[in-house]
């Protein structure tokens, strides 16, 4: 499908049905292969403290997916209340999780299954026209992006995971040129469109649509490399007080930080850890499992900055021959394997400068897939923000504890991920799909 989002508002009914039911068999059959890769004794252990056994977050899909589409727009009676509180994301945090009564992994596939196929159902009925839940289906879409979000979570608890590979993928396409490209690409000064008032299925922060005048800056062609990030290391970037936040000295102090999550040094060289496999850190992929403490250190000692959430956004979206915004760097068709590396079809970013056919208009490469990145920016509402439909989605994250991330990564499918989107976590975080780029100003006259 390569609507634009705007086209999107005007299709018919089956053809909504047909992309919303398409979003969720997607959703569930990269959730059936990341629950049943492992025995039911990887799916009710606890990985990690930081998340949720695998057979929560199964449970958890299903609950949301009979609240919102069953009750809320079906008007079904509920299935089973009994287990609303224990699957609730704000009630109960991930290390206490293991503790809680859980439905079995058996109970859990049952109860998801019997969900999702009375969905179907409402799917075949409902009119997907007038009220806000409905319409142009956002609730169906807001529920497969909800399940491809958790797919997300716990493919970082199968990162987590000790023990041997249960999941296996090829290597992404060897596209990159990067040798011939340029380090850094020019941001032309000047207004933009950020966020979206017409994306169908963009959920409440990245609207609405709003003007910002972004003055001229550099951004890098291609995110950071481990190759670079190992550099960083080698100069003592972890020793250097003076690369770091007060706060990100006094994490990586306490917790003796010196490296990439995953990473260790061993027989002179960097091995990493992915996905049960341990095997030497290949220099020229983007670094991947840095904080935003460890980026930001890193951008102050290559006498840069990182970007900007708007400068980011004007990166991946502003095509300065028509002053549009695009959907994508590349233009407003739906992504393809040509255009990015997204969906889990690797378990890995492509190698920095890949993906020529999903460059933005000013050759700004890989800014959807391959790894989150970090911005500079606190995680705020755009003006005019409204609370849709409820405020545990964004709302209660806003604030300065919170970074945002642009882009996505390898782990992230199509659905969830847009030139508007947008993730936020904290800056210590590390366990996530997270690398970054970098930036710096530019002479006014380059307006």
């Amino acid at each position: 499908m390569t609507a634009s989002d705007s086209d999107l508002l005007d299709l018919d009914p089956e053809a909504l049905r047909k992309r919303a039911g398409s979003a969720l068999r997607t959703a569930r059959e990269r959730t059936h292969t990341l629950t049943t890769c492992v025995d039911d004794h990887d799916l009710t252990a606890q990985h990690s403290p930081l998340m949720s056994p695998l057979v929560w977050d199964l449970a958890h899909i299903g609950n949301q997916e009979e609240q919102w589409l069953l009750r809320a727009v079906g008007g079904r009676q509920a299935m089973r209340p009994e287990i609303d509180s224990v699957y609730d994301a704000f009630e109960h945090p991930r290390a206490q999780r293991p503790s809680l009564p859980l439905l079995a992994p058996a109970e859990a596939r049952g109860y998801v299954s019997e969900v999702r196929g009375r969905v179907f159902d409402v799917l075949e009925r409902i009119e997907l026209r007038g009220a806000p839940l409905v319409d142009a289906a956002f609730a169906f879409g807001m529920i497969a992006q909800h399940e491809q979000q958790h797919d997300e979570t716990m493919l970082i608890t199968h990162q987590l995971r000790r023990g041997p590979a249960a999941l296996t993928a090829p290597a992404p396409p060897d596209t990159a040129d990067g040798a011939a490209l340029p380090d850094e690409v020019l941001v032309p000064g000047g207004p933009f469109t950020m966020g979206t008032s017409t994306e169908p299925w963009a959920l409440d922060n990245e609207r609405p649509a709003h003007r910002r005048l972004v003055p001229p800056f550099h951004i890098d062609t291609s995110p950071v490399t481990n190759g670079a990030y190992a550099r960083f290391i080698a100069d003592g970037g972890y020793a250097e007080r003076r690369w770091w936040t007060p706060e990100g000295w006094a994490h990586i102090q306490e917790h003796g930080l010196s490296a990439p999550l995953f990473w260790r040094r061993e027989g002179g060289q960097w091995l990493r850890r992915r996905f049960g496999v341990t095997e030497p850190v290949p220099e020229d992929e983007p670094v991947l499992h840095v904080s935003w403490y460890e980026a930001d250190a890193y951008a102050r000692w290559a006498g840069r900055r990182l970007p900007s959430e708007e400068e980011w956004e004007k990166a991946a979206r502003h095509d300065p021959a028509t002053g549009r915004s695009l959907r994508y760097p590349w233009g407003n068709e739906d992504p393809t394997p040509d255009h990015a590396n997204l969906g889990q079809r690797h378990l890995r970013p492509a190698r920095a400068g890949s993906y020529p056919r999903g460059a933005s208009p000013l050759g700004v490469r890989q800014l959807i897939g391959d790894v989150w990145e970090w911005t500079s920016s606190d995680f705020l509402p755009y003006p005019g923000f409204r609370v849709f439909p409820y405020p545990e989605y964004s709302q209660v994250f806003f604030g300065p504890a919170y970074k945002v991330l642009r882009g996505g990564s390898f782990a992230v499918d199509p659905v969830a991920c847009r030139g508007t989107f947008r993730n936020w976590d904290l800056p210590i975080r590390r366990q996530i799909f997270s690398g970054f780029r970098t930036a710096r100003d530019a002479a006014p006259e380059a307006a």
